[in-house]
């Protein structure tokens, strides 16, 4: 869209589009399948809490009592292919993107590129930095803490950021936020000028 604006609707039509949704489908459904088979195919004895906001894979396999190599195998591959690799090809497009805002000969342009890419790279380096130092090493010495912290950074704290980040975009929510942020100084300024009196 920015590289090659006249060309972004031909290349990005509805066929495009169902066929990144189906190979995204395609590959996750077995990936997922796979790391599922590996996590429960480890055998567990001990406790049987598991101490995170929800079943995942690094927090289960805390608590095997038997090798977890192969699976930490696995989940490095995984996490190579399918958070890594992504996030690499990403920042090459952004490469690239910035090469081409840089090149724009005005200047309010260049600001209006930035402000849409820097939103969405913020976007995407928090999802992606998050979800790396999770999967990586699923038997990281990370506190439990650290760990829930960084799953709720991935899984809740980004994607409600996501439409917040989005939104600061538009003229009309930084103006209705502007006038917020200042009814709400005003007011408080005014009550303690009461308080005061």
């Amino acid at each position: 869209a920015i590289c090659n604006p006249l060309r972004y609707p031909e290349i990005m039509n509805r066929k495009v589009c169902f066929q990144l949704a189906v190979a995204s489908w395609l590959l996750g459904v077995p990936n997922s399948t796979v790391s599922a088979i590996f996590v429960f195919s480890v055998p567990y004895c001990g406790p049987n809490i598991v101490n995170h906001f929800f079943c995942d894979s690094p927090p289960v396999l805390e608590l095997a009592c038997a090798d977890t190599y192969m699976v930490q195998i696995e989940a490095l591959t995984a996490t190579v292919i399918f958070i890594v690799f992504p996030f690499l090809i990403i920042l090459f497009t952004y490469i690239c993107i910035i090469i081409t805002i840089l090149r724009m000969p005005s200047a309010e342009g260049r600001h209006k590129a930035f402000s849409t890419c820097s939103s969405h790279l913020l976007v995407v380096t928090l999802f992606y930095g998050t979800a790396t130092s999770t999967y990586f090493n699923p038997k990281s010495q990370y506190s439990p803490d650290t760990k829930k912290f960084l799953s709720l950074s991935y899984t809740v704290i980004t994607p409600m950021l996501n439409p917040i980040i989005y939104s600061l975009r538009n003229k009309e929510v930084k103006g209705a936020m502007k006038r917020t942020l200042y009814q709400r100084i005003f007011a408080q300024n005014k009550i303690k000028l009461v308080e005061t009196l």
